[in-house]
């Protein structure tokens, strides 16, 4: 008596061929996503720091002051000069912005620190 036997399916080298090269694809995938995702997050927070440079500049023109604040800078009253924004990468901002330094954030994404300004 003759069995047939189905050939139909795949075979266990064909399957581990087909893993190690998604694993492949992945390991190349992965790090170019976290340099775009960083770079990105340091954009955002570049232009966070342009407000903020841009609502102090305007500050030292009305009050005639050389350094602020940040808290007299950003926040939801009609006084204040950037409205709220929510912060992109768990970044802290400079307590008190000098006329003519940097602006900084730091803890970006908990490793880098931003600069903005000379």
């Amino acid at each position: 008596m003759k069995t047939n036997r189905s050939q139909k399916g795949f075979t266990l080298v064909e399957i581990m061929i087909v893993v190690v090269i998604i694993g492949l694809l992945a390991a190349m995938a992965i790090p170019a996503f976290q340099k775009v995702r960083a770079s990105s997050q340091d954009k955002a927070v570049i232009n966070n720091l342009r407000q903020i440079q841009a609502g102090a500049d305007q500050y030292f023109l009305e009050n005639g002051v050389s350094s602020v604040a940040s808290s007299s800078i950003v926040g939801t009253n009609s006084s204040q000069y950037v409205k709220s924004f929510a912060t992109v990468a768990q970044e802290t901002y400079t307590a008190t912005i000098v006329q003519g330094a940097g602006i900084s954030a730091a803890g970006v994404a908990g490793a880098r620190t931003v600069t903005f300004g000379p």
